[in-house]
């Protein structure tokens, strides 16, 4: 099917048609039909298609946002019980990015329901930022028409791809993660680490550190921090293991 933007430059009143066909086409990709289509409208109007801007998908982008991020969060909070705020703050980062938000309407083809002024309609291509901002939108749209399990089970079958790639990736650099997926998975175990030695000063200690998983001991690995010793530990078991990891583990 070929895209459609739709655009007009009479009244909004006259264009119940096309807008009725945009909102139409936008429930079939999404897959969810609104009780209230005021605020599907709302959700693919953009400011240059609106008489006024809080007419426009503005507001519902400012809420959809948040609320895509509570979901994500507790999809991680309750998927990787094993990582640090730090660690699912990267991942979070990543899978609500504009970038894959934009690359959702996309994949669902969303991109050809915006309402859009002449000026924007006429474009070849989109900015990702707009085509972010519809994602934002639309979220928010669905959690006040269907509420939160609506648009959890909405946002999770789009993103469920970009959570699992973001923490693929989080976990190859991040090799005391990489190290507890696999044990747990192909070990039935729980890596442990044990300080064996430190020297120095105060000021510049170093630290040995070894990681034993399932009863057998891997080879140490020193580092100016535990962190970092620990890190290095889980390379050293993660190579021995035969797994796939990165060459060199500088980050605690």
């Amino acid at each position: 099917m070929g895209v459609l933007r739709w655009s007009c430059p009479r009244a909004r009143k006259d264009l119940d048609v096309p807008t009725t066909a945009a909102m139409n086409r936008a429930e079939e990709l999404i897959g969810y039909t609104f009780r209230d289509r005021v605020l599907l409208e709302a959700a693919l109007t953009h400011a240059s298609f609106a008489d006024h801007r809080l007419e426009s998908n503005e507001r519902l982008e400012f809420f959809g946002d948040a609320v895509l991020g509570m979901v994500i969060c507790e999809e991680l909070y309750k998927r990787f019980p094993e990582l640090l705020e730090g660690e699912l703050t990267k991942i979070k980062s990543s899978v609500v990015s504009r970038r894959t938000c934009a690359l959702v309407v996309h994949d669902r083809g969303l991109e050809e329901c915006l309402l859009l002024g002449k000026g924007m309609a006429d474009q070849e291509s989109l900015p990702g930022s707009m085509m972010a901002a519809v994602y934002e939108s639309l979220v928010g749209a669905m959690y006040f028409d269907g509420g939160y399990d609506v648009v959890r089970t909405f946002i999770l079958r789009d993103m469920g791809r970009y959570i699992d790639e973001a923490a693929e990736s989080e976990n190859q650099q991040n090799y005391k993660s990489h190290l507890q997926h696999y044990a747990q998975k192909h070990l039935n175990s729980t890596p442990a680490y044990e300080l064996l030695d430190e020297k120095g000063p105060d000021h510049n200690k170093c630290f040995e550190i070894s990681v034993s998983v399932g009863g057998k001991r891997y080879p140490s690995a020193w580092g100016p921090s535990k962190k970092e010793a620990e890190q290095k530990a889980a390379l050293n078991a993660l190579q021995e293991l035969h797994v796939l990891a990165e060459p060199d583990a500088t980050n605690p």
